[in-house]
């Protein structure tokens, strides 16, 4: 409903009851006499609560609420609008996609701050409505203490006035000094930059003379600019509180989570406090659940592979495992196969935990303890829902594996992951658990291996020699057959016996790769492997067997792409080691 043109601020909330026609006298009154703002007065007489007053703005005049604790502003944003025309109309540029910049304001209806914020910028201004303390907490964050990451610690070591080092915090003092501006933008440029990064973990890890910072990119920890020591508590206490944990209990673990905007993106953050001999150890998880969810003929499948899988799964019964440790990938697999074989016909339920993706059409259920919602009790209750297709996050227990298999056993097709090494080793670890043989031997129609590995970077890459050392390493050993090298066409090169590296660039940050990719072990059970399977025969039988039957190793996988140019021999051999 817009406002009508004729109405002032103080006659649309009088005529909506908000505001008696005798406050409002009183705080036009009030306006003439001290010349501030009429919606300031209105809020320091506690004629009308300011939270109240954001969503009648937000209302009438159409426009986002923005609540501004739960977005992180970009530096560059920022500047783009002085810190002397932020301060002097309240206001706090938030997003900027082409000529129009999105601005949180404390008062949108003041049209001269518009103008003048358009002159300045040279940009179409777009309002949203805030509220006057969530502005002012952002201009300190934001314009108190300029720079990046090693600025903002530069002029902490140069400037320690009210953050020096204490021995002793009380929890009065350590609630405090964790919501100095110098602070709070210190965390956010940390949040910042791991995201511009593309880094899935923040590890903050507490040593004794130093406070070691790293970000996971690419599977890799790499370490950024220190902050100072005695920050330590600070900025601890910082993430706790963001993530609702108990800044005064340091003696036992903690997680927790919260949510993040930033540039449209939203990023769900899952928070982990350790104890340790040097203070606790927090690793912050990052998630972009807003990013679009890879195909699964993206993953890196070669052409054989995929055309397997694709047919596997969409099989009306049985079940596909997806194994490989903590971090390879075997969550957005299963995604990513959800995906290809969702259609209106079908109904599909998972159990997860966490739930990672929001996949549209499909009935997704967080695992919760405290409730006693395990995956097998949430297995068992979702059979009741009359699934084709389910989904069970992992497989960690007899209980989940027996409801599983006799899930597949019924007339479900039932998607899950094991941990283990290789497809091979998920045999033996099914039957280690408890199941039966034959149950293993009817149920499961594929298992399949992953790892991710670094993709070269397209900005620097080269042609290349490998090492003598990197050959005989993929050559016969000990009287060994040598691994082959596949043949095969590439998405990137047209084949041939040439090898490519990254050289290193300000781009991918001078490590030669940029982005990750799976390689895949599919271990599709035949009538001998099944035979094998009931004998209990040992994962290296089911392996010998699985190679004559046509199974390409990780390994194999690998180097096939690192003949296509997509990686190298020597990140094929790393994280393949333990063939």
């Amino acid at each position: 409903m817009a406002l009508k043109k004729k109405l002032s601020l103080g006659e649309s909330l009088v005529q909506e009851g908000m505001l008696t026609p005798e406050q409002l006298l009183r705080a036009q009154a009030e306006d003439k006499k001290t010349g501030q703002r009429l919606r300031k007065i209105l809020v320091r007489l506690g004629f009308i609560a300011e939270e109240d007053l954001v969503s009648f703005l937000s209302d009438r005049l159409g426009l986002p609420r923005i609540e501004l604790g739960n977005i992180l502003i970009d530096p560059k944003i920022a500047e783009l609008i002085p810190e002397d025309l932020a301060r002097k109309h309240e206001v706090i540029p938030i997003l900027k996609i082409g000529n129009r910049l999105t601005c949180a304001m404390v008062d949108p209806w003041n049209v001269f701050a518009l103008d003048e914020l358009r002159a300045k910028t040279g940009l179409i201004i777009e309002p949203a409505v805030a509220t006057e303390s969530e502005i002012k907490k952002s201009l300190e964050e934001y314009y108190g203490a300029k720079g990046g990451i090693e600025d903002v610690i530069k002029s902490i070591q140069e400037e320690q006035v009210s953050l020096r080092e204490e021995k002793e915090l009380d929890l009065k003092r350590l609630d405090e000094i964790s919501k100095e501006p110098v602070v709070v933008k210190l965390v956010h440029l940390l949040l910042m930059e791991a995201i511009r990064r593309g880094a899935s973990d923040i590890h903050v890890e507490p040593e004794e003379h130093v406070l070691k910072v790293r970000f996971r990119m690419d599977g890799m920890l790499r370490e950024i600019a220190a902050p100072p020591k005695h920050l330590q508590p600070a900025i601890i206490s910082r993430i706790k509180i963001m993530a609702n944990l108990d800044i005064a209990e340091r003696r036992t673990p903690q997680d927790g989570r919260f949510n993040l905007r930033i540039e449209g993106r939203e990023i769900d953050v899952r928070v982990s406090c350790v104890p340790t001999i040097y203070g606790e150890n927090v690793v912050l998880r990052l998630l972009d659940v807003s990013q679009a969810l890879l195909s699964l003929g993206q993953l890196g499948f070669s052409r054989e592979n995929f055309e397997k899988y694709a047919k596997l799964i969409h099989r009306p019964h049985g079940i596909v495992l997806v194994t490989g440790p903590t971090g390879s990938g075997k969550t957005t697999t299963l995604y990513s196969s959800l995906a290809k074989i969702n259609t209106p016909d079908k109904n599909i339920i998972t159990i997860e935990d966490p739930v990672e993706y929001r996949l549209p059409g499909i009935r997704q259920t967080q695992v919760n303890s405290k409730v006693n919602l395990t995956f097998a009790n949430g297995l068992r209750s979702i059979l009741r829902q009359d699934p084709d297709v389910i989904m069970v996050g992992e497989i960690r227990d007899f209980e989940t594996a027996e409801i599983a298999i006799q899930a597949a056993l019924t007339g479900h097709l039932v998607f899950s992951t094991l941990h283990t090494n290789d497809a091979p080793g998920a045999v033996t670890r099914l039957i280690d658990m408890g199941v039966e043989p034959f149950l293993v031997s009817s149920a499961v129609v594929a298992f399949a291996a992953q790892r991710l590995v670094r993709t070269i970077c397209p900005q620097c890459r080269e042609k290349y020699q490998p090492s003598p050392e990197d050959l005989r390493e993929i050559g016969p050993a000990d009287g060994a057959p040598a691994v082959k090298i596949p043949e095969g066409p590439s998405a990137f090169r047209g084949g041939g016996g040439d090898f490519y590296r990254g050289r290193g660039c300000q781009e991918c940050l001078d490590t030669g790769y940029k982005g990750r990719l799976a390689i895949f072990e599919l271990l599709v059970p035949d009538e001998k492997i099944r035979h094998l399977t009931v004998m209990k025969a040992s994962s290296e039988e089911i392996r010998k067997q699985a190679r004559v039957s046509g199974m390409m190793s990780l390994r194999e996988d690998g180097l096939l792409k690192a003949r296509e140019g997509i990686t190298t021999i020597e990140e094929v051999l790393r994280v393949t080691q333990d063939e």
